[in-house]
């Protein structure tokens, strides 16, 4: 894209979260607001379109009313919802950081999934949504999926970060149980739109890129809390316990299935276009089933999850 970009911040040269996951270490010290200008908005976010890059184009195909439109309106809806409330979620955390480098990052991960937010509304948009009816089309494909998966979530969150070590106990939050099991989710959505949806790809692209940088730097955030103050460890191990409890509580497999449902039902419409596509290698789309894909999706996550719990001291 540009010269001296981060490989981290690099469009092309960028991991997958999976890959990122298990590999990236990086430190709020390096990721401060000036890492962000440089790397991100000069970056990662250089000529990109509604989030995307624009020579990712958004087909006719997409526009056309039926059960890909709908699968796509509900990940999107779902997933701008979820920005939303994470942005508001991380002013506690750049209220309550110990210092100038954890508020800096922590500040400009607002700002990143405020964006977000503002990508997955703008291609909404470009399927053919008037703006003057998105909020009312958000609500009609995910309100329900709101109320039964992410209020509750959101509801956690507040209380985690009210209660005793706020910001090392909203970071775990944020790092384990909202991204490490919804970013990994983003990153099959971006295979699975990549020859149906290219924008919708490219957005999950953009998205992902930044997520990695989340995700290590949260994790590097509970490490050296943990070594500083062992003691915590066991309130942080309650927090992800009560928290992975809360999820496997909530109708999340009933969101994903109805989602990936249309979605079978609409690339059926388009197998001469999709042929032989993987979604990922050695496996074509069309080959694959809605409980697969779920079932992936929800593997990738554990496996994320897990590799960030390690690094950080807490894999057991």
């Amino acid at each position: 894209m540009t010269t001296n970009i981060a490989p981290e911040a690099d469009w092309d040269l960028a991991p997958g979260v999976l890959e990122g996951a298990r590999e990236l270490r990086l430190s709020p010290e390096q990721c401060d607001l000036d890492y962000w200008i440089a790397n991100v908005a000069q970056g990662t976010l250089r000529g990109l379109v509604n989030g995307h890059h624009p020579d990712a184009v958004t087909p006719d195909h997409m526009r056309k009313p039926g059960p890909l439109r709908d699968a796509l309106l509900l990940e999107f809806s779902f997933r701008s919802i979820a920005e939303d409330k994470a942005a508001r979620a991380i002013t506690s955390l750049v209220q309550s950081a110990p210092d100038v480098k954890s508020m800096e990052f922590y500040a400009t991960q607002l700002l990143d999934e405020a964006r977000h937010a503002q990508a997955f509304r703008a291609h909404m948009v470009e399927v053919g949504i008037p703006a003057a009816e998105l909020e009312g089309v958000i609500e009609e494909y995910a309100g329900e999926h709101r109320l039964g998966v992410l209020d509750p979530l959101e509801e956690f969150g507040l209380e985690v970060m009210n209660g005793p070590h706020p910001f090392v106990s909203g970071v775990a939050v944020l790092t384990i149980l909202v991204e490490g099991i919804l970013a990994p989710t983003g990153e099959l959505s971006e295979h699975k739109w990549k020859i149906v949806d290219p924008a919708a790809a490219s957005v999950e692209r953009g998205a992902g890129i930044d997520e990695i940088r989340h995700l290590t730097v949260g994790s590097e955030i509970v490490k050296r809390h943990l070594e500083r103050d062992p003691s915590l460890k066991e309130h942080l191990a309650d927090v992800v316990r009560r928290g992975n409890e809360l999820w496997a509580s909530l109708p999340v497999f009933a969101v994903l299935q109805r989602r990936e449902e249309l979605f079978q039902e609409g690339v059926q419409q388009l197998a001469d276009l999709i042929g032989d596509h993987e979604i990922w290698p050695g496996r074509r789309l069309l080959d694959t089933t809605p409980d697969e894909r779920i079932a992936t999706a929800l593997e990738w996550s554990a496996r994320t999850q897990t590799s960030r719990l390690a690094y950080m001291g807490m894999g057991e």
